[in-house]
């Protein structure tokens, strides 16, 4: 196996790696170091948890030059703030010994002013989630043509969260010479279109497919009818405190992991965190998880991504996952580092077919449990469970013919036309005119192509 010493890194780098306690590269570290260092676009497949951000941070920061200049040389994107952090702390850590800037930028509780002053005051990387990015190139703060290297992690879930137009956008300011990197832990018809779109002849590394169980995960299901049911056996479970002492419980919804927290009986234990609560509120529930203050972690699949804790004992999917890739990134958070790790999944009759699609993803037939006798099975359904009834009457007055009095009379001719629209203000001069009234009208008139990425 190969070691750091092996990449001749510079000697800055390597006390770094030495103070981190890290002795060899992980398969896709390896993989990648050289390809990046050599300049080509690249993309990156590997399961979470494999050391995907220490794959592109160590040979960008080997090739970057001290410089103080103010525009930024390297922009890295991610999908949460939880991981623009995490990103941003582990530059930190790569970086004692040398004099590299690196800025956060997201969202939230995060006052943009504050960002943009940062921003202004130069910076050599910029790592931001999609959104808060394009605000700052808007404002006219971050400049973008000094870009050479362009970093997007996790590609495949800022498809999947709707990122794509202002990704596209954010390219538009980009320089076209640069270096395209991606790191994702699926292959999704949305990753190779982006590949096609803008990538040249990139090189691509696939370190272990997204659907192979890992080793060190005992997987487990239990077949549950609805969501009070689910809390009853979540407590039931919960009660072994000496296996289940790190516990990430996944929800599909915010709303699912704010009633998920108000009825299960370990609230003194229990941290929750989601995309409506605010930054500080977020980053205290990761530290009490991580520290142990709360046993209990509820989180949503959108931060899913941004979570990157040691020792987690066991992942709990309380609801499957719409999408199979996700099922495969919750567990991915267990089982770390070559600890043993446990999934447990709660699945009910509507989602049998996510079940089987995520089997099918993995080849592997999930292990299912017995529903432990000792459990209450309830009848109570919530609402997103209720199924709405049909208002009978409701139809029936929709359907029949309405009555008529003696004062009605049918309208003349000319009235019974059906009202012209309201037209704007520029088409009725353009109608009356034949022809623009204003410069302006010329330019707004064209039709322009659209652009691909």
């Amino acid at each position: 196996m190969n070691t750091f010493q092996d990449f001749k890194i510079k000697k800055q780098l390597q006390n770094a790696i030495v103070d981190l306690g890290f002795d060899n590269p992980t398969p896709i570290q390896e993989a990648s170091y050289s390809t990046i260092m050599g300049g080509s676009d690249f993309v990156g497949i590997a399961q979470t948890g494999t050391g995907k951000t220490m794959a592109y941070l160590l040979p960008i920061l080997q090739d970057l030059k001290y410089s103080d200049q103010m525009h930024p040389r390297v922009l890295i994107l991610a999908p949460t703030r939880e991981l623009v952090i995490q990103i941003v702390e582990q530059i930190e850590k790569l970086t004692p010994y040398l004099s590299v800037r690196a800025l956060g930028v997201y969202g939230g509780s995060n006052n943009i002013n504050r960002q943009k002053r940062a921003v202004a005051e130069g910076q050599d990387i910029i790592v931001g989630t999609p959104r808060r990015t394009y605000d700052l190139v808007l404002a006219n703060v971050l400049r973008l043509k000094a870009i050479k290297k362009l970093v997007i992690d996790e590609v495949d879930v800022m498809l999947d969260f709707g990122y794509k137009t202002q990704l596209r956008h954010i390219f538009e300011y980009l320089p076209t010479k640069r270096q395209n990197i991606l790191f994702s832990a699926t292959m999704t018809s949305y990753v190779d279109q982006l590949m096609d779109d803008f990538l040249v002849n990139p090189v691509k590394k696939t370190i272990s497919i997204s659907g192979t169980p890992l080793d060190t995960i005992r997987q487990e299901s239990y077949a549950v009818p609805n969501f009070y049911t689910k809390v009853n056996l979540l407590n039931h479970l919960l009660q072994d405190k000496e296996e289940l002492n790190k516990v990430l419980i996944f929800v599909a919804s915010k709303s699912i992991a704010d009633r998920l927290s108000e009825t299960l009986d370990f609230e003194d234990e229990i941290s929750v965190i989601h995309s409506s609560k605010e930054q500080n509120h977020r980053t205290k529930s990761i530290d009490k998880f991580e520290s142990g203050t709360s046993r209990i972690l509820i989180a949503t699949d959108v931060i899913a991504r941004g979570i990157d804790i040691d020792k987690i004992s066991t992942v709990i999917s309380f609801e499957t996952p719409f999408y199979p890739e996700n099922y495969i990134h919750r567990i991915g958070r267990t089982g770390r580092a070559g600890e043993k790790g446990r999934s447990i999944l709660f699945y009910g009759e509507k989602e049998n077919d996510l079940k089987a699609a995520i089997e099918s993803l993995m080849n592997y037939q999930i292990p299912q449990n017995e529903f432990p006798e000792t459990v209450e099975i309830s009848s109570e359904l919530i609402p997103e469970e209720q199924d709405k009834p049909i208002n009978l009457e409701e139809e029936s007055v929709n359907t029949k013919t309405v009555e008529r009095g003696p004062s009605f009379h049918e309208k003349s001719a000319k009235n019974s036309k059906q009202k012209n629209k309201v037209k704007s203000y520029e088409k009725t001069l353009k109608r009356k005119y034949k022809k623009p009234q204003k410069r302006g009208d010329k330019i707004q008139n064209k039709k322009s192509r659209k652009k691909k990425w």
